[in-house]
């Protein structure tokens, strides 16, 4: 990467290269969440009739399915760009994501294939969750090397911005789409209509991330196996991740709350507020993108708090805000209709959220070495989102059939109570940070100082 006279990364760069990393970023969660936003509508299309909630039950099984698939895309993708590059990665992660639109956007209905829609939708799921379970640890390794130094809370910040755009950026074809069709065109085909959507902007997107700028951490640590610095054989081995047993453990603790928390506020919220609250389809879109909008503009914001006063800090205001507010959040939205306090308790759900969505890519990259950061941060990460994070919204809807669905509430509150444990344990990633360690240690061969732990 081109550097300025004081050797660092020249800020045009570092900015081009986040927003190239984060408008793939953001397709590839659009595919994701179209799934989610669009299930109200297309549930019925791929299985056979019967009630809203066993039908939106069964479409949440199959999200979570999508789940399965992250461990093993977390592993295979995450290896490959510690080996390989993060750009290539990337690059193919996308692709992946792209295919599983596609299959899903023209895949018949149930009443015209029977049993192969759903295994369709499987299948395009299961491709789509490998492809996810890669991009998490590739894009958070990339934008946390890529950043510049001393803020890179702040710019690593933008991966869950670009998440949550693109979130955004399928619930407003929602939004467009409920103006321009009926509920019956909707339900008939509007639905295909982001899919396809996804699909294409996929490609385009595949192209432009293979003309990103390769990390300066990879680069060094590639140079460094050819001239035997750091040993000759690539990094990326589950055998060279297991050398890091506590960094492991403390991204399983630090992200198991928060990503419970991120999927029940974000995107298990709209379905919440129609089959609990009882508001409007087109109500809970609204309020959903609103508060998704201001979610979004609060992730630089506790990036760069992080950056200033630490990433510990900033972690424990959401793990004892969350552990404290969610049954009183959850409870009072599950009796109310009114949509400006429907849209205010989930904003206040989102805002003690945002302290660990904008963290969870710098303090998990911030533990782990160059040769194995990718790995170390997108397999744990993807372990947690498919136990976790997938179980969640079948979770829900499934103590709600039972009639207990304030256990769920409790559910998430013990989660976010473990990761209260983590923040509390685990020392400040920012002040023992391996990315500034593995660079020093570059320009210093005779450095030996043993890697930095949890």
């Amino acid at each position: 990467m081109p550097q300025n006279n004081t050797g660092a990364p020249q800020k045009s760069r570092v900015v081009g290269n986040v927003i190239k990393g984060c408008l793939g970023n953001l397709i590839e969660w659009f595919d994701w969440f179209v799934y989610a936003s669009f299930s109200i509508y297309f549930a019925a299309s791929f299985f056979p009739a019967g009630n809203l909630t066993a039908q939106l039950l069964s479409t949440a099984t199959v999200f979570a399915v999508g789940f399965l698939m992250r461990p093993l895309g977390g592993w295979i993708l995450g290896m490959y760009a510690d080996r390989y590059g993060r750009r290539s990665a990337l690059a193919l992660s996308v692709l992946l994501m792209s295919g599983g639109s596609l299959i899903i956007a023209l895949t018949p209905s149930f009443a015209s294939i029977g049993i192969v829609a759903p295994i369709l939708l499987v299948v395009a799921r299961l491709l789509q969750g490998l492809s996810v379970g890669g991009e998490f640890g590739s894009s958070a390794t990339y934008l946390s090397e890529i950043a510049t130094p001393g803020k890179r809370g702040f710019y690593s910040s933008f991966q869950y911005a670009s998440i949550i755009l693109g979130q955004l950026a399928a619930l407003l074809v929602m939004i467009v789409l409920q103006q321009l069709l009926s509920t019956d065109q909707m339900s008939a085909w509007g639905w295909r209509v982001p899919f396809i959507i996804g699909a294409v902007a996929g490609l385009g997107v595949m192209i432009l991330r293979r003309g990103m700028d390769e990390s300066e951490h990879y680069l060094i640590e590639k140079a460094g196996r050819g001239s035997g610095a750091n040993g000759s054989k690539p990094g990326g081995s589950l055998r060279d991740l297991l050398q890091y047993p506590r960094q492991l453990l403390a991204v399983f603790g630090l992200a198991l709350g928060g990503t419970v928390a991120f999927y029940v506020y974000s995107t298990y919220m709209q379905k919440y507020m129609v089959n609990t609250s009882g508001i409007r389809k087109e109500d809970a879109s609204i309020i959903s993108f609103i508060a998704l909008l201001i979610f979004m503009f609060l992730q630089p914001v506790a990036g760069a708090l992080s950056d200033r006063y630490g990433r510990r800090k900033v972690m424990l205001f959401f793990s004892i805000g969350g552990t404290l507010a969610t049954v009183p959040l959850m409870t009072l939205l599950s009796h109310t209709s009114n949509v400006f306090a429907a849209s205010g308790l989930m904003m206040a759900g989102l805002i003690f959220v945002t302290g660990y969505t904008a963290l969870s890519a710098i303090v998990k990259a911030e533990m782990f070495p160059t040769k194995v950061r990718a790995l170390g941060v997108g397999l744990p990460h993807a372990i947690v989102a498919a136990l976790f994070g997938g179980t969640a919204e079948p979770l829900a809807l499934a103590l709600k059939q039972a009639g207990n669905e304030p256990v769920f509430f409790w559910y998430v509150t013990g989660c976010i109570a473990l990761t209260l444990v983590a923040a509390v344990m685990v020392k400040d990633p920012a002040k023992s940070s391996q990315l500034e360690a593995d660079l020093q240690r570059s320009e210093s061969p005779a450095d030996t100082r043993e890697p930095v732990r949890a």
